[in-house]
């Protein structure tokens, strides 16, 4: 492993990469040129700004941010707008320049992206964020089960459908499809294929008639005939687990158990 700042001057720039969810990676440089190494250019990006980097042993999450990370050429603001940015994975290290030998320091993903109307910044998330998750079960009138996710037990092959895009609403955020058009997709996923939000997973919050409405925001540049994938949606409730999937055997819920409300009630009397 190499040993930086063991000395008076020494050649030492960072470096940081993204990986996307639809598989693109950008990765950037503070030095005052690109530098390849591992494989990989690193773009030059000098006006990144860094802070301190707190990593320790412990539990607690470690934390990190950026200021003027996504305000190179190569990142748009069109796909930050378009949530092309959200989750991506982020890996931040140290390097010589000279001898181009690395230590990576942090990993984790990015967290919320701010504007604040001259640069862009991000929260960055370690990896030890996944410690704070509370895995033991809690009672719930509902399914805890993601649909067609671990627990649910249900193929989301099964009740995934190709569809392809009519129009765009941008005013009211929703898109309109050549052939899906019921009920059954309300809470569901539609994900687009192609275009400048391509991969990004939108939630399904309205059905009206063939018009989805969606829970991220929708940018221009869509096309029509654009082809989406579109994943039924579930209300959790053991009423539709019963009737649309037959699947109460994979319940994850207690809809008959008394809630709190019980400790409330008036007594009654004969």
């Amino acid at each position: 492993m190499p040993v930086f700042f063991d000395r008076e001057l020494d050649t030492i720039a960072t470096y940081w990469r993204i990986y996307r969810r639809d598989g693109s990676m950008f990765a950037f440089t503070s030095h005052n040129r690109d530098l390849v190494f591992a494989g990989i250019r690193h773009r030059s990006a000098p006006g990144m700004v860094p802070s301190a980097i707190r990593v320790t042993a412990s539990l607690t999450a470690d934390s990190a941010d950026v200021e003027g990370a996504l305000s190179h050429d190569t990142i748009s603001e069109e796909d930050l707008k378009a949530g092309l940015f959200d989750e991506a994975s982020i890996e931040i290290g140290a390097l010589s320049w000279e001898t181009l030998e690395t230590i990576q320091v942090y990993t984790g993903h990015l967290g919320r992206v701010e504007d604040d109307r001259f640069s862009y910044s991000a929260e960055l998330r370690s990896a030890k964020r996944l410690l704070e998750q509370d895995f033991v079960p809690r009672t719930s009138p509902t399914c805890r089960a993601e649909f067609c996710g671990v627990g649910c037990g249900l193929s989301a092959r099964r009740f995934t459908t190709l569809d392809s895009v009519v129009s765009l609403d941008l005013d009211r955020n929703r898109v309109q499809l050549a052939s899906a058009s019921d009920t059954t997709h309300l809470d569901g996923r539609l994900r687009f294929q192609d275009g400048p939000q391509t991969g990004v997973i939108f939630g399904i919050l309205a059905v009206e008639s063939d018009w989805f409405t969606l829970d991220h925001r929708l940018v221009p540049g869509t096309r029509s005939d654009t082809k989406v994938e579109l994943q039924e949606g579930c209300d959790h409730t053991i009423a539709t687990c019963h009737s649309r999937f037959s699947n109460v055997a994979n319940f994850r819920g207690e809809p008959f158990l008394p809630g709190n409300d019980l400790l409330a009630r008036y007594g009654q009397g004969a």
